[in-house]
């Protein structure tokens, strides 16, 4: 085991001083297969590239948040055909988000949600749950939530209220298609 990396990717470092160290490259995750895989999955030609318009998709398929502006900043595209992703530019680009903090999870959505829980039973108001969807965070259409809620939303009880947490979970589960028959 001697002279071995404790774990795949790590590089061997000897500065002269006798002590061996290793690090893990982690701004370049070029061993990450899931990442490769997921862009694999959006590159639709097999020409190696994928449509910056899938920029986020991709990256929301590798269990990641990232915001529309994050996206956009990141190159992404609004419309189709404007610019093209090898795999080796997209790395870097999913490295820098899993990196970024700004990018919330299960748990930190659940935790805002239980702001409006007055009773602590795991059920909020239907009516507070979609104003916080169209005025907290990454704006929405009225449209969009109608939709998120219509899909993923419990039916309310007599008094109004809705469970969140099965309501999080499809949101942050992502998209579910139907396949036609």
């Amino acid at each position: 085991m001697h002279g071995e990396p404790p774990c795949r990717g790590a590089t061997r470092h000897d500065h002269g001083t006798g002590l061996v160290q290793y690090s893990v490259q982690e701004a370049l995750p070029m061993h990450d297969d899931r990442a490769n895989f997921a862009f694999s999955i959006y590159d639709f030609d097999g020409s190696g590239t994928v449509d910056a318009i899938y920029l986020g998709d991709v990256l929301r398929a590798l269990n990641l948040n990232p915001t529309l502006a994050a996206v956009e900043k990141l190159g992404g595209t609004k419309k189709k055909n404007e610019k093209k992703l090898k795999v080796e530019e997209f790395l870097p680009i999913f490295g820098q988000i899993k990196k970024d903090k700004d990018v919330g999870c299960y748990e930190d959505f659940l935790e805002c949600l239980k702001l409006y829980d007055k009773a602590e039973d795991g059920k909020m108001l239907s009516a507070e749950l979609s104003h916080t969807l169209l005025s907290l965070g990454e704006r929405l259409s009225d449209k969009e939530v109608d939709d998120i809620l219509k899909d993923c939303l419990d039916p309310e009880d007599e008094d109004g209220f809705v469970p969140y947490a099965p309501f999080l979970k499809k949101v942050v589960a992502g998209p579910i298609f139907e396949t036609a028959e």
